[in-house]
């Protein structure tokens, strides 16, 4: 199932500047491990804020759920979900 996500961050501006640094290092290999497994399909940064449009093709709701709440930055974001469906006019689809 193809989900596209949009994750907004808001990390506190008091959290210790090594806290933060350790925490986003984690962030990316997370991301990256996924995105090399192929359940993180596409990234992208949203231009001028702190933000990512993210597709993700899981085998469900739940597998999802999962690996949105192991990331390491997930108490800080903001989550919205919105699951695809093909359109009838793809021409790839066909």
């Amino acid at each position: 199932m193809l989900f596209a996500v949009t994750m907004d961050v808001a990390i506190p501006h008091t959290l210790d500047p090594d806290e933060k640094a350790a925490l986003i290092a984690r962030e990316k290999a997370y991301s990256q491990e996924l995105q090399r497994s192929g359940e993180w399909r596409h990234i992208w940064r949203c231009a001028g804020r702190y933000s990512n449009l993210s597709v993700f093709d899981v085998s469900g709701n739940e597998r999802l759920h999962e690996i949105l709440w192991n990331l390491p930055l997930f108490p800080y974001m903001t989550i919205e979900i919105t699951p695809l469906a093909t359109h009838p006019s793809d021409i790839r689809a066909a």
